[in-house]
Formats: structure tokens, C-alpha cells, sequence
């Protein structure tokens, strides 16, 4: 049985990953636990229900990658750089986690939130306020990218929530498909969205 100090941290993670791999009513606590490795009496302890422990694992989630999101979207990065780092890594993390459990899961935060957001406002909640934060992460690139002539946004608000939502749905039907190719097109099809340029090959 896992420690005290280690209960909480393992029964995030395999809530997070229990969830996003099944569903969250397709998720039971003792499902959790069993994964976890913990007793179902230790759960209550640091949990009230399931839906505080999912708030508390996005919470963690959220935590972490927001540490990678900052290295990708480094000032020092030249800004279409960022979105195609980003795009990258994801395809890459999916195609790992397809390779682990057999399916592309896409985005956790789209997986809940579509599934409980009409019946669970606590995670609703936490839910848009991580996507909300996200979203910032493309503004700032696509504000750089207009200020340095490389796209035409004047409007960088509306163009980053018109970029994550395309991100956001082809996450969402790579998972519906279970098709890692839909992702390996993530930056060409951003790119062709926010109007770059392709860049011509060099005469010969």
C-alpha cells in the first residue's frame, strides 16, 4: 500500500487516467482505488466524491503541463515555432499513449468536460478555466507572429479561439477514429489556418 504521503498523488493519477481512457461514469471510486493502490477508506480521507478527486487531478494535470507550455511558448521562440512545437509534441505524446492502451485518447479536458459539463458544474467549471488559460498560450504566439509580419491577425483573441477549437476537434476525432495520422496534419492544416505562407524551396 502506497504511503500517506504518496495515497493522494496516486489516486489523482489514476483517476486522470482511468477517466480519460474510459469515461467518468464508466469510472467507478473502487475502480480508482484499485488502480491506485490505495484503500477505498484512504480515498474519503482526502476526498469528499469523485468529482472533488477529478478537480483536484486536473488541478495536478494542469500544474504540469502548464511547466511544458512555458518552455514551448518561450518568448525566445520565435512564435510560429511555438504552435509548431506544440503541435508536435502532441503528436507525439498521443501516438505513444496509442501504442500503451491501444486507442489516441485526445485531450482529457475535452473528454470530461463533454461528458459531465451538464451535470457536474465543479468540473464544468474547472474544465473552462483550464481551457481559458490554454487558449492564452495561443494568443501570445499569434499576437508575436502578427507584430513580426510572418501572419495577418489584428485580432489575436478571436484568432487563437478559432485556432484551439480546430486543435481541440481534431484531438477529438483522432480519438472518435482512433487515428494518429489526423494529428501528424496538426501544424499543416494550423498553418494553412492562420494563412502562412509554405515556404518555397531554394532554386537550384
Amino acid at each position: 500500500m502506497p504511503r500517506v504521503s504518496d495515497a493522494k498523488e496516486k489516486l489523482m493519477e489514476a483517476a486522470l487516467d482511468l477517466i480519460w481512457e474510459r469515461s467518468y461514469g464508466a469510472t467507478s471510486v473502487d475502480d480508482i482505488c484499485s488502480r491506485a493502490g490505495v484503500k477505498k477508506g484512504s480515498f474519503y480521507y482526502f476526498f469528499k466524491s469523485k468529482s472533488d478527486l477529478e478537480i483536484a487531478a486536473l488541478e495536478a494535470n494542469w500544474a504540469e503541463s502548464k511547466r511544458r507550455l512555458n518552455e514551448i511558448f518561450s518568448p525566445t521562440v520565435p512564435p510560429l515555432e511555438r504552435l509548431a512545437q506544440l503541435f508536435d509534441h502532441v503528436a507525439c505524446k498521443q501516438a505513444s499513449l496509442q501504442e500503451e492502451c491501444g486507442c489516441v485518447l485526445g485531450c482529457p479536458l475535452f473528454t470530461i468536460g463533454s461528458e459531465v459539463s451538464t451535470r457536474e458544474a465543479g468540473i464544468r467549471e474547472k474544465v473552462q478555466a483550464i481551457l481559458n488559460s490554454y487558449v492564452q498560450f495561443f494568443e501570445s504566439a499569434i499576437r508575436d507572429a502578427h507584430a513580426q509580419g510572418l501572419i495577418v491577425a489584428p485580432d489575436a483573441k478571436l484568432k487563437s479561439k478559432v485556432l484551439f477549437a480546430y486543435f481541440q476537434g481534431t484531438l477529438t476525432q483522432a480519438r472518435i477514429e482512433n487515428n494518429i495520422e489526423l494529428l501528424r496534419g496538426l501544424k499543416e492544416g494550423a498553418f494553412a489556418l492562420l494563412g502562412v505562407k509554405p515556404t518555397e524551396p531554394a532554386s537550384a
